[in-house]
Formats: structure tokens, sequence, C-alpha cells
């Protein structure tokens, strides 16, 4: 029994990493390399859930067609509400995000065919670990590609000098709205696995905290760095596991671990490095010999 009860605990946990850092590294393309600040990302996240639950319980789609329009969902959400909010910028783009994020959760309570307060549930289970390692592997694949791509560079133009960026012509907003659409789109797949992981989607599973937990893992790892949003949702996944018996001692363990962050790495874990560049400098470091040392004259 205890094995099984083992088991079961890192299977679940290894399942949220997943979903975890589908969600971090999505919402790094929007705060990290893109350098806007989004505090809504629960929201999409929501969608997501919700629209997936829709297609399989009452349009009765396969599983594969639901997780599509879930994302799609979040996504079409995602462009509009960014070509408003996204002129905005530092605090005000967080606020709007956030009161974004808020307005989805209380329009899905008051939706009474969804399940309003009560939440949705007989959604099919059907999201299964393949999968999760799956879509989390695809999200990666495709951010990394974005971010080295002609559209990745002009978004992290917009970061460094939003100014020097519309002089060399960018369209700045454009970019933005691309990078909040795609993030979106992906927070939307990850709402999707999670109702059909656990079998039912309830609105307080996507309140703000939720936004702050994932912006915490993006931090954590190190804004810009796809592998430092893997470590960071390893990291608080972990450590919501084992603090789960301690609900309420987990901000205060979160926030001193954001201090001791800002104290000794104010950039993240990895700061704006991939974990294979920073072991590829260090190793060519080591394998570097000494040579002569020239005589000065």
């Amino acid at each position: 029994m205890a094995e099984r009860i083992v088991s079961s605990f890192w299977r679940l946990n290894i399942s949220l990493i997943c979903l975890n850092v589908m969600l971090a590294s999505s919402l790094n393309l929007i705060n990290g390399v893109t350098g806007q600040f989004s505090l809504g990302h629960a929201g999409f996240m929501a969608v997501g859930a919700y629209v997936s639950a829709v297609c399989t319980v009452f349009l009765h789609l396969p599983f594969v067609v639901s997780l599509i329009g879930g994302a799609a969902a979040a996504g079409l959400l995602g462009f509009l509400v960014g070509v408003p909010t996204l002129r905005l910028q530092g605090d005000y783009l967080a606020i709007a995000t956030l009161g974004m994020g808020e307005i989805i959760r209380i329009c899905i309570l008051n939706i009474q065919q969804v399940g309003g307060a009560s939440g949705m549930s007989g959604i099919p289970r059907d999201t299964t670990f393949p999968w999760l390692f799956f879509c989390m592997v695809v999200t990666l694949f495709v951010l990394k590609n974005i971010i080295h791509s002609k559209q990745g560079r002009a978004c992290l133009a917009v970061r460094e000098n939003a100014i020097a960026a519309e002089a060399m012509g960018i369209d700045t907003t454009a970019f933005k709205v691309f990078a909040f659409t795609i993030a979106s789109m992906f927070a939307g797949l990850a709402g999707a696995l999670f109702s059909h992981y656990f079998g039912i989607a309830h609105p307080s599973s996507f309140t703000f905290m939720r936004s702050f937990d994932i912006m915490t893992m993006v931090v954590l790892g190190g804004l810009g760095s796809l592998s430092g949003s893997v470590i960071g949702a390893f990291i608080l996944t972990l450590i919501a596991a084992v603090m789960q018996s301690y609900p309420e001692y987990r901000m205060i363990v979160y926030a001193l671990l954001l201090i001791i962050l800002m104290l000794y790495r104010p950039n993240g874990i990895l700061g704006n490095k991939e974990l294979a560049e920073l072991m590829l400098s260090k190793w060519k470091k080591g394998g570097r010999g000494d040579g002569p040392v020239a005589e000065n004259k």
C-alpha cells in the first residue's frame, strides 16, 4: 500500500511539473523574452480548461480536437485582449492583465451551464503522462524556435529598447501581441490537459495566486531562459508538494525564496542564459590549458 501511495504521489507531481513547465515557459515568452509584465496567465489556462471540457462533455469531440479547441480559444482571446492592453507598459499592463484574468474567472463563476461556482465535473480523464510529456516537449520546441526566429529577435529588441526598435522599423505593438497570443495559446493547452487529467475544472484553480505561482517560477529560473523556466517549475512544484500539509506557510517560503534570490541571484538561477549554453561555456573554460606567458618587453 505504501509503495502504491508513493508512486501515485510522484506520478501526480511529475505530471504537475510538466504542466507547470508549459505554463512557465509560455509566460516567459511575454515577461522574459518580450519584456512585458503579464499577471493574468491563469485566466487563459481557465479558458483552455473549460473550452476543451465543453468540447468533450457537450459536443462529444475527440480528445485531440478538444485540446486544439482549448488552445485555439485561449490564443484567440489572448489576441483580442492583447491588441488594446499591450499598448500599455509596466505597472499599467500588469494591472490590466490581472484584471482580465479575474474577469475571465468571474465570468466562469456565473455561467451555470459549465457548473458555475461548483465547477464542471464529469470530464473524461483522457490526459495521460505520455500526453503531458509530449505536449511539454512540443511547447519547449516551438518556443525555442520562435525565440531564435526573426519574430523572436524582434521581441528581444522590444525588450531591450522599444524606442530604438521602433526607430529601426519594428512594429513593437504587433510583436507584443504576437508573443501574447502564442503564450496564451500554450497556457490554454496546459489548461485543457489539466481539466482532462483531474476530470474537473473549478474556478478556484485559476485565481490570481495561480498566476503568481507561474510568475514566481519564471522569475526563479531566470527571465528569458527556457531551461530556467523548467528549473523554476521543478523547484516550486516540489516545494508545493512538500508544503501540502502546511498551506498557510507556502507563501512565506515563496517570499523567503524570492528574497534570497534577489540578494544572491537577482537575475534568477540562470539569468537570461540557457543551461546548455552555461555548461558549454564552463566546459570550454575548464578545458582551456594555460599557455606560455608572454614576456613583457
